[in-house]
């Protein structure tokens, strides 16, 4: 019997960069380090809409093999897998764990009531925010867990802390790449101060995926970028993404995306001792600490965004002030640090430590 498997979109042999598929293999990767490669069985939901029968049979693999079956759908899984492994399991009695990624669980299964039945007959759920599970919390779910995102990439040492001072500062963005993103909103802001100093006071370079919807969007976005604004394409592996972000000033989050959860790409910031300004928006505030490791402003309030950069712009020392609390904040978030969380309900700790109490 191997201890866990794993049902994810996890993209193999493909050059993929988003929060779904970042997150699977951040759990893989955690987990084999914790049982051993030969305990944690793998079904890659990429593509399963075209080979129907063959997830099917990956689904029933699992249930059969494994001890533990874990399962993070996007949205297109979301209404199949749930359902599929509590059916499957009506004879197996495995442990099923659901690990959420985003923040947009509650509002479908408050229009779902089949989909809400599915996931009461699963063991645990977890989230990566207070707001996600308060909410599931009012919809009579009582397993629902706080399990953080987190990353594996190294943390850099305070020597290695890269600070800026001398104009033009360096921001980047680092998230898939769509309207709702901010992205917009970064361009236009960097371009409002740079004309109002009349000169480069911040280049902007732009990296992630680009939504497949967004792509002419952003095609046509692209040919009017001044020399100062530049789209790097995506960076593939933690590593590689530590070693970019650490030679910037800030990175910038201006999301407003509905689905948006604890952002992976804010942990790979911080690894780097890189500040981060973010909207306030979902789960940010209960990452970035105000004023300690990053900068929050009202969502969608650009002026706001604005006025924090040009006052950075002439006190650039504010924010290089925070890189090593960066570093602290990441070490909260290391994989080694969030997967015992999940690791032990795996082990049954959790389940005996409540019957101990109960008897």
């Amino acid at each position: 019997m191997v201890k866990v498997g794993i049902c994810a979109h996890f993209g193999f042999g493909k050059e993929l960069m988003n929060g779904q598929t970042d997150k699977s293999l951040a759990v893989w990767n955690a987990l084999k380090k914790e049982y051993g490669e030969d305990q944690v069985a793998v079904l890659d939901t990429h593509g399963w809409q075209k080979n129907p029968a063959a997830t099917l049979l990956g689904c029933r693999r699992l249930i059969k093999q494994c001890e533990n079956v874990i399962m993070l759908p996007g949205r297109n899984g979301v209404k199949l897998f749930p359902r599929l492994f509590a059916a499957l399991n009506r004879s197996e009695h495995r442990r099923l764990h659901y690990v959420a990624i985003g923040g947009w669980l509650a509002d479908w299964l408050k229009k779902d009531d089949s989909l809400r039945r599915a996931f009461a007959r699963l063991d645990i759920i977890y989230v990566e925010g207070d707001q996600l599970k308060n909410a599931l919390d009012k919809l009579g779910f009582e397993r629902v867990i706080l399990l953080p995102n987190f990353r594996s990439c190294r943390i850099l040492a305070p020597e290695e802390l890269v600070t800026q001072t001398e104009l033009p500062l360096k921001l980047c963005t680092f998230s898939r790449i769509e309207k709702a993103k901010g992205v917009e909103d970064a361009v236009e802001v960097v371009r409002r101060i740079n004309k109002k100093m009349g000169k480069t006071v911040y280049t902007l370079d732009i990296y992630g995926n680009i939504e497949k919807q967004y792509e002419k969007r952003f095609k046509e976005c692209e040919a009017g970028f001044e020399p100062f604004i530049t789209y790097k394409g995506f960076v593939q592996g933690e590593e590689s993404a530590s070693a970019i972000l650490r030679s910037y000033y800030a990175m910038l989050f201006p999301t407003y995306y509905h689905g948006e959860g604890f952002a992976g790409a804010i942990i790979s910031a911080f690894s780097a001792g890189l500040p981060v300004i973010a909207t306030d928006w979902r789960c940010n505030p209960e990452v970035i600490r105000d004023g300690v490791d990053g900068i929050l402003y009202p969502t969608r309030d650009n002026a706001w965004l604005e006025r924090i950069l040009t006052d950075l712009a002439l006190h650039p020392d504010k924010l290089n002030a925070l890189k090593s609390n960066c570093l602290e904040r990441a070490a909260h978030y290391s994989a080694s640090n969030v997967i015992h969380i999940l690791t032990r309900e795996m082990d049954g700790e959790t389940h005996n430590e409540r019957e101990a109490v109960k008897a």
